[in-house]
């Protein structure tokens, strides 16, 4: 495949994508009778992905994505040339997956997919395609671009300036605006480990930020990937920054995370997700089919993109703090030695009345509000797990208040 064509109209509520790698099969199906596009797209509780004993690095695994669209459709159009069939295929379906058009079958050539939708705006109690959502999609885009190294990805006509991963982390980052001049400078770290990983790492000014694909899929949230990548880095660069650290505070691996940016795009065999929108991979390491070792190469270029420069000012500001509060004879008011809690960086310091403690039921719930803190950061929050449940005092006595 060379190439992937994508128009979004708004104004006539159509979508249409095209691909120019090898076309579906143009072929009678010898148990259902019917064209193997129309049973791809058009018929339900099929699909090629089911077995799960077969190692496959594709996106979806169950067929629901394609019939879903066409499901959430007034109109859906699927094209299809097999040059290994040698035909042509054409059909569209309307109402919602309702009605079907005869299929058009000719002789061809060439190999190419393309499917064209109108999507149902009032199942979604929308009126039109509204900028929020095009944006959404024109993102979807740059992300494909991104992962699809040597395919080029037109959107409405044009070229996206995006050739590989690399491109993709380096436009991604030029993107964020919190960048001042006044901050430390950072530079982006980029590995093509092998042909199923690429990783890249940059500093973060707000917290841990990741963005991360499997198989093409955008995870947004992360998962075992790139916990597998990030506890990689979190190891070397915390030695790094302790040595440098001299007589400072004692610093923690998510001292580190926490000023880590990291960039995933991975090929994993059948992975596995939280739920079906797929913002998490929960594959275990052990069973993704190949594995990620950081060079020395890339941890030695991480150890100067600005990472470890930030930890260690920050940790000089915390010791100064408390250096300060020392010297004024103020009390020590951040808690020590509590097991299970994870204390805001800013508790007990000047800016304790900004930091909220979060209060979960059992170690269960405190795991996620953690994962949480990757997004709003660790400075202003803290989890302290409790035992057992808290009392609702709505239906509670006066006694038991």
């Amino acid at each position: 495949m060379k190439a992937i064509k994508i128009v979004i109209d708004p104004e006539q509520n159509l979508i249409s994508v095209w691909n120019g790698g090898r076309g579906i099969p143009v072929e009678m199906h010898t148990t259902e009778k019917m064209y193997v596009p129309e049973l791809i797209f058009g018929t339900l509780l099929t699909s090629s992905n089911y077995n799960d004993e077969q190692k496959k690095v594709t996106g979806g695994r169950n067929g629901y994505g394609a019939k879903l669209c066409n499901i959430f459709s007034t109109e859906f159009t699927v094209e299809t040339a097999s040059k290994e069939s040698g035909k042509s295929f054409k059909q569209t379906w309307k109402n919602n997956m309702g009605t079907s058009g005869k299929a058009k079958v000719t002789s061809s050539s060439s190999d190419f997919t393309k499917v064209t939708f109108k999507p149902d705006l009032a199942k979604f109690k929308m009126t039109h395609l509204d900028s929020d959502t095009v944006a959404l999609m024109t993102r979807r885009a740059y992300d494909i671009a991104g992962c699809t190294k040597g395919v080029a990805v037109h959107l409405n006509g044009t070229r996206l300036p995006v050739k590989g991963f690399k491109d993709y982390v380096e436009l991604y980052v030029k993107g964020d605006q919190s960048q001042t001049e006044e901050e430390m400078p950072r530079k982006v770290v980029y590995d093509a480990v092998n042909p199923r990983w690429e990783v890249a790492v940059t500093a973060s000014n707000h917290g841990f930020q990741q963005a991360s694909f499997v198989n093409s899929i955008a995870t947004t949230k992360g998962g075992t990937h790139v916990n597998y990548i990030v506890d990689q880095l979190v190891s070397k660069l915390l030695e790094a920054a302790k040595k440098k650290n001299k007589g400072g505070m004692d610093l923690k691996p998510f001292h580190i995370k926490g000023h880590l940016w990291v960039f995933v795009n991975c090929l994993v065999e059948n992975p596995t997700f939280d739920s079906q929108t797929k913002e998490t991979m929960t594959l275990k390491v052990k069973s993704f089919g190949s594995t990620c070792p950081l060079s020395e190469k890339f941890i030695k270029q991480a150890l100067s993109c600005g990472v470890v420069e930030r930890v260690l000012s920050w940790a000089r500001v915390k010791s100064q703090d408390k250096l300060a509060q020392k010297q004024k004879g103020s009390k020590q008011n951040k808690l020590r030695g509590i097991p299970k809690l994870d204390d805001a960086n800013d508790a007990g310091g000047r800016n304790s009345h900004e930091c909220t403690l979060i209060l979960t039921e059992g170690d269960s719930a405190k795991t996620l509000a953690v994962s949480g803190l990757g997004v709003v950061g660790r400075d202003h929050y803290g989890v302290f797990p409790l035992r057992g449940k808290l009392l609702n005092v709505r239906e509670a006595s006066h006694n038991q208040v």
